[in-house]
């Protein structure tokens, strides 16, 4: 079966190198990969001309975290932070997609952020033999085998992150053998949920229930909010609803409901990629109602009853101005960050395709989030929830699901 694993790496490889004919997001992909041992190789001889004879007694720790994007990355996050107030160490971390790495390369507590090496077994091997690190840590759906298995030849602590299985995945069917395999060469696996953990029994591997550590991050986060002189005057005095993430088949559901919102309401709208053609449409969908762009905001037209957000970076910050929230991606390639909102305290209503995230299922079993499949149940949520006082109860729960990354930091270092 490893063959047919290294295989099936090697064509993913190829497929992509062929898709960068046309797509910018495989050429940053192949690109950046060409970059990345040269990075370690200076990462390696960094760190050799900082070993003294005091160092040798006193140096510092370097674990290793690899995230395949972005949200994997809010979810590695706090541990980073936490591991870097604990102790003096540095920081290695690596990302499988552009949109994490492009976004988070200059993340300033890390003291190397590169692409992940192709998994092989060279690859491994002259990467742990580079690195050196002390611990790794590969978070939520990540499992390079040869990575995996390099780590446990070399004895060095492996740890998955705030993990989630469901029982259609390949560890679970008969032909998953070499997959479980990776699993039970893990150190400890940290899942999210006790339906993880039960999964992971069935096939005879131990795990801790930690819970999601993003609970944490998001929480951190919203104490520091920044808040906008424009956007405070566009608000006030009005009930605030923000559309997170979205894109073309959101707006195709919850475009007429938002028109029909009465005049105590005003709009907030990030489109999920901020392209002249997506901020476009969002005009075409609101056209009876005023609107402005952020970047066009003043004085003068802060009576508008639509702001859509036209650059990066602002989105989570903007919730703290909300009573309700709607975020996208779950008409689509899979839904957004619903805990950001949560974390202000907001109920959120999102689409139908959110069987990979957990926190949709919990928020719905708990009553502080709605899934709609079509505009007539969006309008029906909406107007539902206009009338609900929710805030307390969001802030409840999610104060309830917090403590993950003191859980992994007390049994790792334990």
């Amino acid at each position: 079966m490893r063959v047919f694993y290294s295989i099936s790496v090697w064509l993913y490889v190829f497929f992509v190198h062929v898709a960068t004919l046309w797509n910018p997001k495989a050429k940053q992909w192949v690109q950046g990969r060409r970059e990345s041992l040269q990075k370690l190789e200076d990462f390696q001889t960094q760190n050799s001309s900082l070993v003294t004879p005091d160092s040798l007694l006193t140096g510092y720790k370097i674990y290793w975290f690899h995230c395949a994007s972005l949200g994997e990355f809010e979810q590695g996050r706090p541990l980073i932070e936490a591991l870097k107030n604990s102790e003096s160490c540095k920081i290695m971390l690596t990302f499988f997609s552009p949109s994490g790495y492009e976004i988070r390369k200059n993340y300033e507590l890390a003291d190397v952020i590169l692409y992940l090496p192709i998994d092989s077994k060279k690859n491994a091997k002259r990467f742990f033999d580079l690195v050196k690190p002390d611990k790794v840590f590969f978070i939520k759906y990540e499992f390079w085998a040869n990575y995996i298995f390099e780590a446990e030849k070399r004895k060095i602590p492996f740890y998955s992150i705030s993990a989630v299985f469901r029982k259609d995945q390949v560890f679970f069917k008969w032909y998953g053998g070499f997959m479980r395999s990776i699993l039970k060469s893990i150190t400890t696996i940290f899942v999210q949920d006790e339906a993880s953990k039960k999964l992971l029994e069935s096939i005879e591997i131990k795990s801790t229930v930690s819970g999601d550590t993003r609970y944490d991050r998001v929480l951190n986060n919203a104490k520091s909010a920044q808040r906008f002189e424009l956007i405070d005057d566009f608000t006030k005095d009005h009930k605030i609803l923000v559309c997170g993430s979205v894109w073309s088949e959101d707006l195709k559901v919850i475009s007429n409901g938002i028109n029909q919102l009465e005049n105590n309401w005003k709009i907030i709208i990030a489109p999920h990629e901020i392209k002249e053609t997506n901020l476009d449409e969002i005009e075409r969908h609101f056209r009876s109602k005023k609107l402005v762009r952020y970047s066009q905001l003043d004085n003068e037209n802060n009576d508008a009853k639509i702001l859509f957000i036209d650059n990066i970076g602002m989105l989570m910050h903007l919730y703290g101005y909300g009573n309700l929230a709607y975020v996208g991606g779950a008409f689509k390639t899979g839904l957004h960050n619903i805990l950001e909102p949560a974390s202000f305290g907001l109920p959120v209503i999102f689409g139908p395709h959110h069987k990979k995230f957990p926190e949709a299922e919990l928020f719905i079993q708990n009553g502080i989030g709605f899934s709609i499949s079509n505009e007539q149940e969006f309008n029906a949520v909406l107007n539902h929830l206009k009338a609900a006082d929710l805030h307390s109860k969001v802030i409840q729960f999610m104060n309830s699901k917090t403590g993950a990354t003191k859980t992994i930091m007390r049994i790792i270092f334990s």
